[in-house]
């Protein structure tokens, strides 16, 4: 199969977005929450286990441990995945190296602040890392090789052994503030990664009901370059037969919908829902 050049900038610049997550993710966990000796979920949360219990490099554990699960995932997952997350974790492993030799005292002296930005961080980063094709491995390949077999969703897997891993921390720090800490970790985590992921693919729906419908529909179609669907309404009261538009926006062109909307039609009937899933042309591709 022929590979074009405009196939290769792609995957350029999904590699530079992910390189640039990695980064954001490492520097999260390097700069705010290891010299505090707090942990968080994942490889990257044994890693650090370990160095604090044994000064063993984090970046040299990641590396180790996700290679492992790689190769026990070959198979399972597939090689283009597995080969995929094996670049992850070379990236990783290397902004680690040179993290924990940059960052070897805390940027800021209030502890809670430390961990509150560095779990915000870490959870950035990551977002953008899966949101560009790449992932920071350790977890992801465990809760999907238990959901191939299994009916255990991907989101449970995760949060059991998130738990088992930040529990696991007290019996080598003994610190119960620590330990705490580190499900704050946790719980930041899970917030700010999962409103990163849905915000990239954050979409609109519009149902407007208007006499002008078409003239909405034109505009939307030469200004934004999006399509525009005609349902058919009827109206309970009156019994009359209208037009009902339909739009799928993207959220950079939620203000420019509304805009065209007000400007034809400032007394149209306009409902705006958000959309959690878009799939087909111009939107996300269906993955089963």
């Amino acid at each position: 199969m022929k590979i074009t050049f405009k196939e290769i900038l792609n995957e350029a610049k999904n590699y530079l977005f992910i390189t640039i997550g990695l980064g954001i993710f490492v520097f999260g966990w390097s700069a705010f929450m290891t010299p505090y000796e707090v942990t968080g979920g994942g490889v990257a949360g044994i890693a650090s286990i370990l160095y604090f219990a044994t000064k063993i490099p984090i970046g040299f554990t990641t590396f180790v441990l996700n290679a492992i699960l790689i190769a026990i995932a070959w198979k399972v997952l597939g090689p283009k995945f597995c080969i995929n997350s094996l670049i992850c974790t070379l990236i990783m492993s290397v902004f680690f190296y040179i993290g924990q030799r940059i960052f070897t005292q805390p940027i800021l002296d209030d502890m809670f602040m430390s961990v509150i930005i560095g779990a915000s961080l870490g959870a950035l980063g990551a977002g953008i890392s899966i949101n560009w094709g790449g992932n920071t491995g350790g977890l992801d390949i465990i809760a999907l090789m238990v959901g191939k077999y299994r009916n255990i969703s991907y989101g449970k897997v995760n949060m059991m052994c998130n738990l088992l891993i930040v529990g696991s921390s007290f019996f080598i720090l003994m610190d119960v503030q620590r330990l705490v800490y580190s499900f704050v970790v946790l719980f930041v985590s899970m917030l700010v990664a999962d409103s990163v992921i849905d915000g990239f693919h954050q979409t609109y729906q519009f149902m407007i009901f208007s006499k002008k419908n078409d003239e909405i529909s034109q505009r939307i179609n030469q200004e934004l370059h999006r399509g525009a669907t005609f349902l058919k309404g009827y109206g309970a009261y009156d019994r009359h037969e209208n037009d009902v538009l339909l739009i799928i926006a993207h959220r950079t062109d939620k203000v420019r919908v509304s805009r065209i909307i007000k400007e034809i039609d400032s007394s149209a009937f306009v409902t705006i829902t958000k959309t959690s899933n878009v799939f087909g042309k111009n939107f996300d591709t269906l993955k089963l």
